[in-house]
């Protein structure tokens, strides 16, 4: 049954299933082809009202945070793959409940927890996050690789060995990024951790794979997994953990115009949504969004700029030029 844009309250999220499934598919594809193992980044993605329909393709969930991890364990039905730069003492218990893969940011941090993993009841896979010190992302706000990242342990910086009780390494330096970024990244951490890697189990590639993307290269990727595998049989299991990837381009969020403010010769629309509260990533990357029925501003077409409705003076994003101005939403 089809529904009109007026039909759906507003402000409202809407999720188009079949596009969703689509997305689900293709990482399916991956996984299959490749022998990897996807799970679905919280952080990005985490409507858990279609947390049944993506446990159907995509094996759990990766959580930063205690209320990730809960959420991973109710609606996704499995233990969380478990990534926070610091952990709060007084949560870790709970979280080794939630978790049957923990990564550490930093060796104090391993060094902090690692009696309380021995002693645990169950068998928990550890691993320690490392810095590739490379990354193809050109915004430093999402460059996890910047000089004096806290995101890391650097080559430099490593043991001689892996402590006892890790067995996986896991880095994170993408953003969006294609199969050849990944692929180059790999280059450098294999050139960087080279003794580590034939000793460990498990390896986490990290998010940033927008592998949904039309212009993804997916044989690529594939070829490129695959290569790695072989590399390195002593990898029981690989893993990949996109967010984006996952609903890409599967929906929408309906907004309504409730008024117009003159400034200066500009144009506001005054929307009952916000950009730092609903969308922070266009204020932080910045991105811009798609407004269906806009495009961007043209001269001597009704331009608007687009007003959030809290009081932050900056929450706001502009200029687009409208097709049909009185379609307020």
């Amino acid at each position: 049954m089809s529904v009109s844009f007026q039909q759906i309250p507003s402000p409202c999220y809407v999720l188009e299933e079949r596009l969703l499934r689509a997305n689900l598919e293709k990482l399916n594809y991956v996984q299959q082809q490749s022998g990897v193992e996807i799970i679905c980044a919280l952080k990005g993605f985490a409507m858990y009202s279609t947390f049944d329909l993506v446990h159907q393709y995509l094996g759990g969930a990766t959580a930063s945070s205690l209320n990730e991890a809960k959420l991973c364990n109710e609606y996704m039905h499995s233990k969380a793959h478990l990534y926070s730069p610091v952990y709060v003492p007084a949560e870790f218990d709970e979280l080794m409940d939630l978790s049957n893969h923990i990564t550490f940011n930093s060796l104090r941090q391993w060094q902090t927890y690692a009696a309380r993993i021995k002693s645990y009841h169950r068998h928990l896979h550890c691993a320690l996050r490392i810095n590739p010190e490379y990354s193809e992302v050109e915004v430093d706000m999402y460059n996890p690789t910047v000089p004096g990242s806290r995101l890391g342990i650097r080559a430099e910086d490593m043991p001689a060995a892996l402590p006892e009780g890790i067995n996986g390494l896991h880095f994170h330096s993408l953003c969006e990024s294609s199969s050849f970024a990944l692929e180059n990244t790999l280059k450098a951490v294999e050139e960087r951790f080279a003794s580590f890697l034939p000793k460990i189990e498990w390896f986490n590639m990290g998010g940033g794979h927008l592998i949904t993307r039309k212009d993804y290269d997916v044989e690529h990727l594939i070829s490129v997994l695959r290569g790695f595998r072989s590399r390195y049989p002593n990898l029981k299991k690989v893993i990949l953990e996109p967010g984006s990837a996952v609903a890409w381009q599967t929906g929408y969020l309906v907004s309504e115009v409730l008024d117009i403010v003159h400034s200066k010769g500009i144009e506001i629309a005054m929307l009952d949504v916000s950009f730092a509260a609903h969308m922070p990533d266009t204020l932080e990357m910045p991105y811009k969004p798609r407004i269906l029925g806009a495009t961007d501003a043209i001269v001597g077409k009704p331009t608007y700029r687009m007003g959030g409705g809290t009081c932050l003076a900056g929450d706001y994003l502009g200029d687009y030029s409208l097709t049909s101005p009185s379609n307020r939403r």
